[in-house]
């Protein structure tokens, strides 16, 4: 067996994507092997927790892809069963009853259905704050664990991680960072202070809208074994196949994420010369961008008339997909915001298609209603 050497930092984000947690190389091995289905393993005498005896607690499958994030996040990292286990399982063993949580009130909703209906009735403080650098520092007065989103979803705000984690540990709170848009490899929360860098892995990680999971990284091993023992305590595993299938998947992210951000530039360019549309929001990188058309009725006919972008209520995915966002009454937007992910098809064809259904929509509005 021969050792291979795993790039780290100092490398290209391609390159580390491509490299992140294989195993060392292996005469007549794959690169990556392949996922371990186990339930119980054969675990003779005495248990000395040098191997796994129950498939609840370990698989090598999971090891390996927690090791690839690790290496992408600057961490130690811990997979979930999905996105909302990750974030239980930060902010559920976090808090008790005369805590204070500090979360966005703009951001991902279910951060804040799980404060109204599990938190706050067993005597949490829970503190709902604009995604503004001003507002969270105003409410850190005497803050537990302050939960940031950055760029937010779907509002597309962002905070200043560095700062805000500076002041949060001044005031005595722990920083979680949801990184689910921007990923590693446009923001290491870790660097920055964070004391949690939480991901929805359903979205741009691994970036083919057919897997459901999440993770967890932490900057060490003490903390990173706690959310490992709640994960065996609460069930949350992902499955092993999934696990493999979003290791496999990391090696284009990079790749992925380029073209993302390429299309979505083009897409708000566009966007923003229009005079139908209003309130572009593109943070500069990412593959999401939001913008408001007139009403609910026309931004549901340029939905309508999309012929390649799909209407799909996630993101960060290879098929370009969009939504209006107000449909699902979660977040304070305009009811003709409309959140677009930008995919991977080529530029041309995918602001084509936007400009058409945005055409299609105009004319429609604008046709005389018969009496």
């Amino acid at each position: 067996m021969s050792e291979r050497s795993t790039p780290r930092d100092g490398v290209g984000a391609s390159t580390r994507a491509v490299h992140a947690g294989l195993p060392p190389a292996a005469q007549g091995h794959p690169f990556l092997p392949g996922p371990v289905f186990a339930a119980p393993y054969h675990l003779a005498g005495e248990p000395d927790g040098a191997v796994p005896g129950y498939g609840r607690y370990a698989n090598p499958t999971w090891e390996l892809l927690e090791a690839a994030l690790g290496e992408l996040e600057g961490g130690e990292s811990v997979v979930f069963s999905s996105g909302m286990a990750a974030l239980c399982a930060i902010v559920l063993p976090a808090l008790i009853p005369g805590d204070v949580l500090v979360a966005p009130a703009d951001g991902y909703p279910g951060i804040r259905s799980l404060a109204a209906e599990h938190l706050r009735p067993r005597g949490i403080e829970v503190r709902l704050v604009a995604t503004d650098d001003s507002a969270v520092r105003a409410s850190l007065y005497g803050a537990t664990l302050v939960w940031l989103e950055t760029p937010s979803n779907p509002s597309l705000h962002v905070l200043d991680v560095e700062s805000l984690s500076a002041a949060a540990h001044d005031a005595g709170a722990r920083v979680v960072v949801d990184n689910t848009l921007a990923t590693a490899l446009r923001q290491r929360p870790l660097a920055l202070g964070a004391d949690f860098s939480m991901t929805s892995a359903s979205k741009h990680l691994t970036g083919h809208s057919d897997l459901i999971l999440g993770a967890v990284s932490v900057g060490d091993r003490e903390q990173a074994d706690a959310l490992r023992s709640w994960r065996g305590l609460a069930g949350a595993v992902p499955g092993p196949f999934e696990a493999w299938l979003a290791h496999r998947s990391l090696a284009t992210l990079a790749l992925r994420v380029d073209r993302q951000e390429a299309n979505a530039r083009a897409l708000a360019e566009l966007l923003r010369e229009r005079e139908d549309v209003d309130d572009v929001r593109w943070p500069g990188f990412g593959s999401v961008i939001g913008f408001t058309l007139a009403d609910a009725a026309h931004a549901d006919a340029f939905l309508s008339a999309c012929r390649l972008v799909a209407q799909a209520t996630s993101f960060g995915g290879v098929h370009s997909s969009a939504e209006r966002r107000a449909r699902w009454a979660t977040d304070a937007v305009a009811d003709g915001w409309i959140r677009l992910s930008a995919g991977i098809e080529d530029a041309d064809d995918v602001l084509g298609d936007v400009a058409q259904a945005l055409d299609a929509a105009l004319s429609a509005r604008r046709a005389p209603r018969t009496p």
